[in-house]
């Protein structure tokens, strides 16, 4: 005879901080805009990365009107103001030649240096997981973004003692949304990367879509990569521009149970 047997355990505690350490000003060598979630629970971090021309202060609005559940918010500016300009218009890497011709193939090591460190003191100093970190970024910024992702995973394979460094999910992220930002380096990886991306474009002929090759470049990179073509130019400013990306969202972004709470297992035992 058979019948249904409940098993209730009490649900494992995520040991980190439930509120982070704020980020210091004086390890993150650019302005920058923090906010601990609305919620009172820090479980996921949501760097937000603008594009060429911009600074974070409008990012940091973003963040505040998403409002995502148990996720805080770390805007930055890039590092760079684009010269010959007298308005607030930064770059993460030179981007234009001596004639101010837009640089075909940009070198972005200034930007993924000073991620690294960002990220460094994220993971040393606050308490925050790597695997709860994620990145929004846009153009010039998703890009950062993406091979910031690429070089953190191979630092950290590289850094792992021999028994961890064959592990591909050594240095993993939590996720990317990159919104028309490609990558600039052709990936030789000998294992695609862990952290899953969400790759936001346009179709041509728009001046904003992705080159003829770049999601393939995404593809031969990432082990995880979600495709969506959007019909919006630039940021997302609709709800079916962002419906999307909160669906990818709801999918990687980690949720911590309370304390005392329980969950309950149902399964079938077979009696004697």
């Amino acid at each position: 005879m058979s019948k249904s047997e409940i098993h209730i355990q009490q649900a494992t505690v995520d040991s980190s901080l439930r509120v982070k350490l704020a980020p210091k000003e004086k390890y993150i060598p650019v302005p920058f805009a923090y906010l601990p979630s609305d919620d009172g629970t820090d479980e996921n971090l949501l760097i937000l990365l603008h594009g060429l021309g911009d600074t974070h202060v409008p990012f940091m609005k973003l963040g505040q009107q998403l409002k995502l559940p148990q996720t805080a918010v770390l805007a930055l500016r890039a590092p760079e103001q684009i010269p010959f300009l007298y308005e607030d218009a930064f770059q993460w890497y030179r981007s234009f030649d001596d004639l101010g011709e837009l640089i075909q193939r940009p070198n972005p090591t200034p930007a993924l240096d000073l991620m690294t460190n960002v990220v460094g003191h994220l993971v040393g100093a606050c308490g925050w997981p790597s695997q709860r970190i994620h990145f929004f970024g846009f153009a010039q910024g998703g890009s950062v973004a993406a091979e910031f992702a690429l070089a953190w995973q191979r630092s950290n394979q590289s850094a792992s003692p021999a028994t961890e460094a064959s592990s591909p999910s050594a240095g993993t992220l939590g996720s990317i949304v990159s919104i028309s930002g490609p990558l600039l380096s052709y990936p030789t990886l000998s294992s695609k990367n862990t952290t899953p991306i969400l790759v936001v474009h346009t179709l041509p002929p728009a001046e904003t879509a992705l080159q003829s090759g770049a999601l393939a470049a995404y593809k031969k990179a990432f082990e995880t990569v979600v495709e969506k073509t959007s019909k919006e130019q630039g940021m997302p400013s609709s709800r079916a521009g962002w419906e999307p990306i909160m669906q990818f969202w709801s999918t990687y972004l980690g949720r911590r149970q309370m304390d005392g709470l329980y969950e309950v297992l149902s399964g079938t035992a077979t009696q004697p």
